[in-house]
């Protein structure tokens, strides 16, 4: 799977962040305003761009953004090694969107991590496992992540639904220091806001053979970038340095677009972090 953010998406959002023109970035890049459009449209370096200088002027560290550019990808991660978790990727309105199952191996008990567009992909991975699903987690409100909660909703409607959404019903919002169990798997939540007002991230622990905590964050982190936080840019980039990147770097990112990753690969890797 392609990384969700070409370098042209890292620059615009970058760009736009910080009220940047692009006469600006070009200046501060060492190239000429045409070719750093023709770099931001199409992806391409030229040969004297000055990455390490261009990243400070758009508060990115541009030699990890040069490092993506050369081909950087987070290494393949083995999903057997939490046995039961599947990525459920839909598609609608020109983009992929992920959700997320999982279940306890022995009580059949499962969860679901937003919806995408189409809830169709989910409720076959449900039936055919002979799952009961328990709980429904949304990691934030944009249309894209929670078009088919209603469809899902209709086919499991015990299924208890959580989310950060200050509209939400009471008995659906996150509370603080909240533990779900799930079988034996243990869900709790952290507050990842910035690209959206009730941006959550939902870490799952206690899996069988020790495998690692599985960290599902909306669009508060992809591989190799973020979603889009304009005006609440440092808030977002606060909250995941506490509240992601404190977890153990093993621990599985699962984004809402995008690859999977680790903590530890975003750490040493993602250009919107030092």
């Amino acid at each position: 799977m392609n990384l969700e953010d070409s370098i042209g998406d890292i620059l615009r959002k970058a760009r736009t962040s910080n009220q940047t023109a692009a006469e600006s970035a070009a200046h501060a890049a060492g190239i000429s305003l045409a070719e750093y459009q023709a770099f931001e449209n199409g992806g391409k370096a030229p040969a004297q761009l000055k990455w390490a200088d261009l990243g400070r002027h758009l508060r990115i560290n541009g030699l990890r953004l040069q490092r993506q550019h050369e081909g950087w990808r987070p290494a393949p991660a083995d999903l057997d090694r939490w046995r039961e978790i599947r990525v459920v990727t839909t598609q609608g309105d020109d983009m992929s969107v992920n959700a997320f199952l999982i279940w306890d191996e022995v009580t059949r008990d499962a969860a679901v991590f937003d919806t995408g567009f189409d809830p169709a992909p989910i409720l076959a991975l449900i039936r055919d496992n002979q799952l009961t699903l328990r709980h429904i987690f949304i990691t934030h409100a944009h249309g894209d992540h929670v078009a088919g909660l209603a469809g899902l909703r209709d086919q499991h409607p015990r299924a208890r639904l959580h989310s950060s959404s200050r509209n939400a019903p009471v008995d659906q919002r996150n509370r603080a220091n909240e533990c779900v169990q799930l079988g034996s798997l243990r869900i709790s939540h952290r507050e990842t806001p910035g690209h959206a007002e009730d941006g959550v991230t939902y870490v799952v622990g206690n899996w069988p053979e020790d495998a690692p905590h599985v960290a599902i964050v909306g669009d508060a982190l992809f591989a190799g970038s973020m979603g889009g936080a304009r005006e609440h840019l440092d808030l977002a980039r606060q909250r995941i340095r506490e509240q992601v990147f404190t977890l153990p770097p093993d621990t599985l990112v699962c984004p809402g677009h995008g690859p999977v990753s680790t903590v530890g690969e975003e750490t040493a890797h993602n250009p919107w972090f030092d």
